[in-house]
């Protein structure tokens, strides 16, 4: 990572210069590593992450990211119940989020999709499925 993206990550990236930011929720840090080495490389976006829904929720509304990456089972905050309120905030209603997890049930599926999610995605995440997910809500 160069020094350029150092501080990207950071501080986010500088407007205008075409730089999207993917929010990475997750409370597993091994998850958390893993996306972060299949996202790593692309220089047209960072990457910041929150541990939990909680938090999760709280970062989207401050940094309004240009798509989301959500575990679903976490503590504090699940992944639906924070789709939810991100769906219900002004202010982060129309970001894309993509709703990760292991259950890949039907009737899960229905639930994550019923909850606002623009996508979903069943873990381990397959690196080319994410990259598709990518470029479809960032270009």
């Amino acid at each position: 990572m160069t020094r350029k993206h150092v501080e990207e990550y950071a501080h986010g990236p500088k407007p205008g210069t075409g730089v999207k930011k993917i929010l990475l929720v997750d409370d597993s840090s091994t998850s958390r590593m893993t996306s972060r080495m299949l996202l790593a490389g692309h220089e047209s976006y960072v990457v910041t992450s929150a541990c939990d829904g909680e938090e999760g929720v709280e970062k989207a509304i401050a940094e309004l990211p240009n798509l989301i990456l959500m575990d679903i089972e976490m503590p504090r905050m699940n992944g639906i119940e924070a789709c939810r309120l991100l769906r219900e905030n002004e202010t982060t209603k129309n970001i894309p989020i993509v709703l990760l997890t292991m259950r890949g049930e039907e009737p899960f599926v229905r639930q994550a999709y019923a909850s606002g999610c623009s996508d979903f995605l069943t873990k381990p995440v397959n690196e080319q499925k994410l990259a598709t997910i990518i470029k479809k809500y960032l270009g």
